[in-house]
């Protein structure tokens, strides 16, 4: 323990909100009583816990601790503070990568054990800063492996642990007896607030992906690109495949000249494992896939008309050519909202069919006319004014027009939408 604590750290996000007061807006109320345009600034604060993975310094927690910080400070064992940058965040993981500022000295870290070698009873440290209290070790045992109905994250595969987890420990270290990090700490199951028990921690192995993207000066995490929908095997599926029990991942759609379609993968085969290992849904298979190393193959078990097929499968990264990111800045309903040209690569980011082709909207700023008007992150705008709308610069050029009524069709949650604003 005395080898493990000091890489385990306290996170400190700080973002500045403005009281609003709604007299305020009053320029009478501000003439009478003199009260200054400006309205004052408070500082919310949210904490957390993290752990040094590398010797300069990087820190890995949880996005949710210092999403939308405008400061972030980690807090060593030793009591000492240093400002950080954030070097990367992964949304789908809900991992974030930091870098200590201003430091020359090598710094204790924790060493990645193979979390697809943990067994359910092994025994379990959990160590962070739990309510604030300062680092606290809380011991336990690994309840269950591969937990895929957990809802928290895009890839769907937890350490389920026993060991007390409670606020504040997001982002800290699930420790083998080793003294090795098994996984982050991210989320508890509660109805209290409190720890009941059931704690769930991000394996070793993708937090591992997640740094290695962020060494490697990437802002975003590179992973390997199927390139064809799956879907779980239900009960009906189940009967009408021949299978004796609902396991493995069927697949929906294959993308052509995608890595599946060139490996020879068809709509309505059977995946049952990769690289030796089993898969019991979609959840687990996307987990295993996006873990492993870009460059080489996969080797996947299929069942296809009730015989078993082994394929290979390149890994490679989706193609993301043409993506031409913007902010719309023009007076209109958009304005404020991060769009993007859909390709392979964003429809697989923003869990999208494979084929649909158009605009989405990548991101929203939490004030802006965009939101307000109430798009949402994942709208796919098909067209405006009866324009259609096929990339950004459409979109772009469309907002700048300034109609008297906005007619706008977008598909939502693959529904199509008409909406009518005022101009």
């Amino acid at each position: 323990m005395q080898r493990v604590q000091p890489a385990v750290v306290n996170v400190y996000a700080a973002k500045v909100v403005q009281n609003r007061n709604p007299l305020l807006d009053d320029p009478i109320f501000r003439r009478f009583f003199g009260v200054p345009g400006q309205q004052p600034e408070q500082m919310q604060r949210s904490l957390g816990s993290g752990v040094i993975v590398d010797t300069s310094g990087l820190v890995v927690t949880n996005v949710h601790v210092i999403e939308g910080a405008d400061q972030v400070k980690v807090s060593l064992s030793d009591k000492r503070e240093f400002e950080a940058e954030i070097l990367l965040k992964d949304s789908r993981t809900d991992l974030a990568v930091l870098r200590l500022k201003d430091t020359k000295e090598k710094f204790p870290t924790l060493d990645f054990t193979n979390s697809d070698e943990l067994l359910v009873g092994d025994v379990v440290l959990a160590i962070g800063n739990p309510f604030g209290v300062g680092q606290t070790v809380t011991h336990g045992i690994i309840s269950a492996l591969a937990r895929t109905q957990v809802g928290i994250t895009d890839y769907q595969f937890f350490i389920q642990t026993d060991a007390a987890i409670n606020p504040g420990n997001s982002g800290g270290a699930l420790v083998d007896m080793s003294g090795k990090l098994a996984g982050i700490n991210t989320a508890i199951y509660s109805r209290s607030g409190g720890s009941q028990g059931i704690g769930f921690a991000i394996p070793a192995n993708m937090v591992r992906v997640v740094v290695a993207s962020a060494k490697s000066g990437g802002k975003a995490v590179k992973r390997p690109w199927l390139g064809a929908k799956l879907q779980t095997v239900t009960p009906e599926i189940a009967e009408s495949l021949g299978l004796r029990s609902p396991t493995g991942a069927l697949v929906a759609n294959v993308v052509s000249n995608g890595p599946a379609a060139k490996a020879g993968l068809k709509s309505s085969d059977l995946i049952t494992g990769i690289d030796g290992q089993t898969v019991d849904d979609p959840n687990a298979f996307d987990y295993r896939f996006a873990t492993r190393p870009l460059g080489g193959t996969a080797q996947i078990d299929v069942q296809r008309g009730g015989k078993p097929l082994k394929l290979a499968i390149a890994l490679e990264t989706a193609p993301d050519a043409g993506r031409n990111e913007l902010v719309i800045t023009a007076r209109s309903p958009f304005q404020g909202a991060k769009v993007s040209t859909i390709t392979p690569a964003v429809a697989d980011e923003l869990h999208l069919d494979a084929d649909t082709e158009g605009v989405v909207i990548a991101d929203l700023g939490g004030d802006s006319a965009a939101a307000n008007v109430g798009f949402q992150k994942g709208d796919i705008i098909l067209a405006v004014n009866n324009q259609k709308i096929s990339k950004t610069g459409d979109l772009e050029k469309a907002a700048g027009e300034r109609p008297r009524v906005w007619r706008i069709t977008l598909v939502r949650g693959g529904q199509q939408i008409n909406v009518t604003l005022g101009g």
